[in-house]
């Protein structure tokens, strides 16, 4: 049991950066915007398995050992209990003054046989295990016990975590989840695969082609906050295909949207910028893309790359060097200074900052990067350059146009909203909700559940003339587990004993 509790501590104490640290598991953008904020400090915490505590090899070897220690733990106490629900009451000690609760001898009427039966059965009908015995002399003796539900109780909490432990165990070799942020409009939709998520893992028993067959297309996402800025309601519709069958649904949050073998929920939302960039041959591109929130105000942070723009229609040939990418911040409300920081969520005075860069964009380098930044490696090394101006972000709002050095301009037409949906599958969720509910319950029992011992001894006493004999009977309790409200019970249980007619 030290060790099960030790190991308890231990978990608990690891999951501590699971709930303190973004997980990818939960929101991946969360986990790019520490990497932004804290660009030294989060590559040395995610080779520690802090952004997937629960995924990592030092909480699985935690887990295993609890899970072992509990197994050790529980399977001799279950024999144990079994026996002692088996067995029956212990028989009256000699003395029962010396008990903490006693109940002086007090004559009562009838035999000591028939006295000794109305005592148990008024014991039985308090749902106390009741046992009767005869010794020597005419003496009859009662023992009976209450109170087993504790450890019934505390073993059920333990099963029941052992119960937890096996489903999250097997949830994380058939379970599987993906996130994946959807804008609005239609053809911007993903269909249920690994290669459309942006972040996915899959159960160690599962499979790409185990997934479930699925389309989703956000058609519209409603927000409300209240005035303080904190969000008050927020909800998506989608247009779900499955197996060919399209239908409109609405789910919001803590209201997931259930489909058939996955659940998909919302996580996050925010806003992208429609950008329209005409190069030097005139030739247009127009991209939505979605700008990242880093606060509660949703000063939103973003990219936009152009990397096949100024083509020469002549030769068909693209020239590296004159890629084109925007770096900056949008504001769906700028405050009256102006300053780079949202003072609301809601698009009340919606203003997006550029700053424009020329160069190698170093996406056919082949070497994986964040959609969300430009390489800060050619821009070190002046193979992309910034080329905006006066060397300040550049200032846009709905509608407007910006003109670059080279003739080349950007427009900014609009936004549109994006929703981060987080769909999954658990098979063993039904274990894991029935293993807290019961852990749940066994814990009170626990808690609130005495083991406490009732005896009393009945022996005959001859008064003469007297029809049908007297019966002298004491009475004495004994808590098992010491609680105030033993003493107040065991009077009740005397005084129900002795029907009121004893007599002191």
């Amino acid at each position: 049991m030290r060790t099960a509790l030790v190991l308890l501590f231990l978990l608990a104490i690891a999951a501590i950066p699971g709930s303190v640290l973004p997980q990818r598991s939960v929101n991946i953008e969360r986990v790019a915007g520490y990497f932004r904020a804290h660009p030294d400090l989060a590559p040395f915490l995610d080779r520690l398995g802090m952004f997937d505590v629960y995924a990592s090899v030092w909480f699985a070897a935690v887990y295993l050992l609890l899970f072992t220690s509990l197994v050790g733990c529980v399977a001799p106490r279950l024999l144990e209990h079994f026996r002692a629900l088996r067995s029956v009451p212990p028989d009256a000690p000699k003395r029962l003054d010396r008990l903490p609760q006693h109940a002086p001898a007090a004559d009562q009427a009838g035999e000591p046989a028939a006295v000794a039966a109305a005592v148990a059965e008024s014991l039985r009908k308090r749902l106390w295990r009741a046992r009767l015995r005869e010794h020597e002399g005419g003496v009859w003796t009662v023992g009976a016990e209450k109170g087993y539900l504790k450890e019934t109780g505390n073993l059920l909490f333990h099963v029941a975590l052992l119960a937890v432990l096996i489903g999250v165990g097997f949830g994380a070799w058939y379970g599987w989840h993906g996130n994946r942020l959807l804008v609005e409009g239609k053809d911007r939709g993903f269909c249920n695969a690994v290669t459309q998520y942006d972040e996915s893992k899959l159960g160690a028993r599962v499979g790409p082609e185990d997934l479930p067959t699925f389309c989703l297309e956000l058609e519209r996402f409603s927000v409300t906050f209240q005035p303080t800025g904190q969000p008050k309601t927020f909800g998506a519709t989608v247009l779900v295909d499955e197996d060919g069958k399209e239908t409109t649904r609405d789910f919001r949050v803590n209201h997931p949207l259930r489909l058939s073998g996955a659940t998909v929920s919302l996580i996050g939302h925010g806003y992208a910028p429609m950008l329209r960039y005409t190069d030097r041959f005139g030739r247009q591109q127009t991209k939505v893309v979605p700008f990242l929130p880093r606060d509660g105000m949703f000063t939103s942070e973003g990219v936009a790359t152009f990397p096949d723009v100024n083509i020469d229609p002549k030769t068909d040939r693209r020239d590296e060097n004159l890629q084109v990418g925007f770096e900056g911040v949008y504001l769906p409300t700028v405050g009256d200074d102006n300053r780079p920081t949202s003072v609301f969520p809601a698009e009340n005075n919606p203003v997006l900052f550029l700053t424009a860069y020329r160069g190698n964009l170093g996406v056919d380098a082949g070497v994986p990067g964040s959609v969300y930044s430009l390489d800060r490696g050619q821009i070190a090394t002046g193979k992309l350059k910034r080329v905006s101006g006066d060397g300040r972000p550049h200032e846009l709002k709905p509608g407007q146009a910006w003109t670059l050095d080279d003739g080349t301009k950007l427009e900014f037409l609009g936004t549109k909203r994006f929703a981060t949906l987080a769909v999954r599958d658990d098979p063993t969720l039904p274990v894991v909700l029935a293993g807290a509910v019961l852990g749940l319950l066994g814990l009170m029992a626990s808690l609130y559940g005495r083991r406490r011992r009732v005896f009393f001894r009945m022996s005959p006493l001859a008064i003469e003339g007297a029809p049908g004999g007297r019966t002298v009977m004491e009475a004495g309790g004994l808590p098992r587990t010491d609680y105030p409200g033993f003493a107040d019970e065991f009077r009740g249980v005397v005084k129900a004993a002795r029907g009121d007619e004893g007599t002191a």
